[in-house]
């Protein structure tokens, strides 16, 4: 039987939580009475994480465990839980007790409504202020603005997707917080919910203050594929062509002045030869890499679908109903 509700939980070196977690998220779906699957995911953990993920498997068959081969990140974790997903909704969550299980009822009713994605807000943060809480809301304003996306918090992995949007949707690098941006690109209906933010109570955060700083750069690569995703060109080729036209505007007043006037050009005004030279061909190569763009976008939709991750085993009990029948 697919089951109606699919949780995402990535895990890495996270073993204090995990039968905490798995406990209260049984309790909170089986409390809503509908079919559902638990997806947890180890990111290459060096504990005792996939071993408790292991236990936790063999006794429960609506539990899947994935083991990726070693730690590939928070965002091919992810898509490896997607990927391996059967619900008509998934919802994502992090495996560090973070996350209160007890609010996952007020996404799903937000998907039952209609939304396409539902994304958290940490709207009362309990982090560090000036090393989490100041860089991540200039973080996400910055997201807001450039994505066009209206919402607070683009950070927090506990979001909720209908299956078709987020199988659409590439995850590669640390895109996983630009979903709701990449999905408002296929059209669809974006909605926050405010969600509490508690302190981890064991282990440790695999994050810092770096992080921060790399989100600058994921946020060029979604503004351009967000704008010019179907059309590089437009943007390579208009750089260029503007290259190109000033470069051959140069050189052509060089040449009317050597013709008119007999000047030694060369002389009087080799750095003006040098720039208008260096101009076209600029020119001519932002153009080529707009066409070579445009040759990958045809490409695009015929994808190989090559994932980011490397599993290496999948484990699911099999229910005593599918082994009668």
């Amino acid at each position: 039987m697919v089951p109606k509700y699919s949780i995402v939980v990535p895990f890495h070196n996270e073993e204090d939580n995990v039968t905490t977690l798995y406990d209260r998220l049984k309790a909170v779906m089986e409390h809503i009475g509908e079919t559902f699957e638990l997806v947890f995911v180890d990111d290459g953990s060096r504990d005792r994480t996939y071993r408790l993920l292991e236990e936790i498997a063999a006794v429960d068959s609506r539990v899947l465990v994935i083991k990726l081969r070693r730690n590939f990140g928070q965002t091919s974790a992810l898509a490896a839980g997607f990927d391996h997903a059967q619900g008509e909704f998934i919802l994502a969550m992090d495996g560090d007790l973070q996350h209160s299980p007890d609010e996952i009822p007020n996404f799903l009713a937000k998907l039952e409504e209609g939304y396409d994605v539902v994304s958290g807000w940490r709207a009362q943060r309990g982090d560090n202020f000036i090393m989490r809480r100041i860089p991540s809301r200039a973080a996400n304003w910055l997201m807001a603005t450039l994505s066009g996306v209206n919402i607070h918090d683009f950070g927090t992995t506990f979001k909720a997707y209908r299956r078709e949007v987020i199988h659409n949707i590439p995850l590669y690098g640390e895109m996983h917080r630009f979903i709701p941006a990449l999905a408002s690109w296929y059209g669809a209906s974006i909605c926050e919910i405010p969600i509490s933010n508690p302190k981890r109570e064991f282990g440790k955060s695999h994050y810092g203050i770096s992080r921060t700083f790399r989100v600058f750069f994921d946020l060029l690569t979604i503004r351009f594929l967000l704008k010019y995703m179907t059309r590089p060109l437009h943007f390579f080729g208009t750089i260029g062509t503007l290259s190109a036209f000033g470069g051959s505007a140069l050189a052509a007043w060089l040449l009317i002045l050597k013709l008119l006037t007999g000047q030694p050009v060369m002389d009087l005004h080799g750095p003006l030869f040098v720039v208008a030279g260096v101009l076209i061909l600029a020119g001519v190569q932002m153009i080529g890499i707009g066409l070579l763009g445009e040759l990958q976008v045809r490409h695009f939709h015929t994808a190989s679908h090559r994932a980011p991750y490397a599993v290496d085993r999948i484990l699911r009990l099999r229910s005593e109903e599918s082994l009668l029948q």
